[in-house]
């Protein structure tokens, strides 16, 4: 399939996000001095930018390619969460399955920046696990939308947030895989263990040695084909699909298996990249079922964005182009 064709049919896919969804605020300002209270910079603010982050930003990746986007997830019912909704709506991301808990804050991390470089993070957050009600309601929204709408892919997109609890994960796969959805994760530690029979698992390097109590320090392909085995004995999932940093991918379905370097970039801010690379990484696969060119392509992406700074979403053209000269 030519690149060309392939970027094409991705304004024909419809794909479902669930997980913990946030906004991102950016203070960008400048310093000249130090406080007289304490020894701390003083930070003028220049200007205040609001992104979406977390799942919302894999949301806001597959629409930035082309694809039907939907999102299944909560927020507060706060000014935080209407601002989130409204930003999605102006992206043109489906909010219909988002629900609102007035027991729940919505995730805002707040970064201050100076000089390009940031100073300090503040994050305004509830992280426990949904209620059984809450739980409830979200499998009842996240079956409605695969009936529904017949995506080609969901992408569980966990922050640890507590939208993605054991019983909203082991629940919606089999309803997924029972309509023929492919599904993709993006885990973190907490639930790690319990995306079972999945298509496509996708931690880092970090996440994976954490989870497998695996103390080496190296990167070869030994290691890695023993982290695989070691996951595929517990989650029976298809693929794995592990970024490396700087050093780059790992991919393996047991028979085919690799590491793909990084392409040299002027890294500006790592922030975000995993949300670039899982919804390319979905969408390829869903088109191709290629996972060689699922994993060169989700790598590429995953260095564009890193050449920008805070959370940003692929270039659909700049994407194409890099493609078309690298693979």
């Amino acid at each position: 399939m030519r690149f060309q064709e392939l970027f094409d049919a991705f304004g024909k896919m419809k794909v479902g996000v669930i997980g913990d969804v946030m906004l991102d605020t950016y203070m960008w300002g400048h310093v000249d001095r130090i406080s007289p209270e304490a020894p701390v910079p003083i930070v003028a603010l220049d200007k205040k930018e609001y992104r979406i982050g977390g799942a919302g930003n894999v949301a806001l990746n597959l629409c930035s390619l082309g694809a039907r986007t939907s999102v299944i997830s909560f927020t507060g019912g706060d000014d935080d969460g209407k601002h989130l909704i409204q930003m999605f709506g102006q992206h043109g991301i489906d909010t219909k399955y988002i629900l609102e808990s007035k027991d729940r804050v919505t995730t805002n991390k707040m970064r201050i920046i100076s000089r390009n470089q940031q100073m300090m993070r503040l994050d305004s957050e509830i992280s426990r696990d949904l209620s059984a009600v809450e739980e409830d309601r979200i499998i009842d929204a996240a079956t409605a939308y695969i009936t529904r709408e017949s995506p080609a892919v969901v992408i569980f997109e966990d922050y640890n947030k507590g939208v993605l609890t054991e019983k909203v994960i082991r629940t919606l796969i089999p309803i997924c895989k029972e309509h023929g959805v492919i599904t993709t994760v993006d885990p973190k530690r907490k639930n790690f263990f319990s995306y079972k029979d999945v298509d496509i698992f996708k931690p880092n390097l970090k996440e994976a040695k954490e989870a497998l109590n695996i103390i080496d320090d190296g990167v070869n392909q030994s290691l890695l084909d023993r982290i695989h085995a070691e996951l595929v004995t517990i989650l029976g999932h298809r693929i794995s699909f592990i970024t490396l940093s700087e050093k780059g991918a790992y991919y393996s379905d047991s028979t085919t298996t690799k590491i793909i370097p990084s392409h040299l970039r002027s890294i500006a801010d790592v922030s975000g990249a995993g949300d670039t690379v899982i919804a390319v990484a979905s969408m390829v696969y869903a088109v191709t079922k290629d996972i060689a060119m699922m994993a060169e392509a989700a790598n590429i992406a995953g260095g564009l964005v890193c050449e920008e700074v805070g959370t940003a979403a692929v270039n659909r053209e700049k994407l194409l182009r890099e493609c078309e000269r690298l693979l």
